[in-house]
């Protein structure tokens, strides 16, 4: 038997998703506001011997991808990422588990953090700073957005791994 969540539990629901989104663009866009006031002039600021912090302007996407940084490809990444948050708002609409919630508002939150940083005209792409490295070799620098966004896709996928209309919800004490 499933139990579908009530309307406060619905709408508690969707305003957590909100909350989590406002939450990664703030802290994206601090940590980014740090780094390029720290940063000046650009320099590697070793803080393990496995991490540092570092200023990567990311033109493409993912992982160095597509670096050209053309005036159409910026604009065809921000009309892309905006098509995405358009869809994930919506399916925000719709959510009912708390970890969807929490998950597409990562999602959106750090596109719309990344967005942010291509329209800006003082910055030159995405900026990135998170640089882990291990035995010469340098994972490709990030950001908070990017950590969201990857965090939100784990759990959108165990989301759906865990609660794939197999396993009924129940209010607690009720018996399956």
């Amino acid at each position: 038997m499933t139990i579908a969540p009530q309307v406060d539990e619905v709408s508690g629901i969707r305003r957590t998703g909100l909350a989590i989104l406002i939450t990664v663009i703030a802290l994206d866009q601090i940590t980014k506001w740090l780094v390029l006031e720290i940063m000046q002039p650009a320099r590697i600021i070793e803080v393990l011997p496995f991490f540092n912090i570092v200023l990567w302007y990311n033109r493409g996407i993912s992982f160095g991808l597509f670096q050209s940084g053309s005036a159409l490809q910026t604009w065809l990444l921000i009309g892309l990422a905006g098509f995405i948050v358009l869809l994930l708002l919506y399916w925000l609409k719709d959510a009912k588990t708390w970890m969807s919630a929490l998950a597409i508002g990562a999602v959106a939150g750090g596109a719309i953090g990344n967005v942010i940083d291509r329209v800006m005209p003082s910055r030159r792409g995405v900026v990135d700073f998170l640089d882990f490295h291990a035995f010469g070799y340098h994972w490709p620098a990030f950001n908070i957005a990017d950590s969201a966004i990857v965090v939100g896709v784990v759990l959108l996928l165990a989301g759906s791994l865990i609660n794939d209309g197999k396993v009924p919800r129940t209010k607690p004490g009720e018996n399956i």
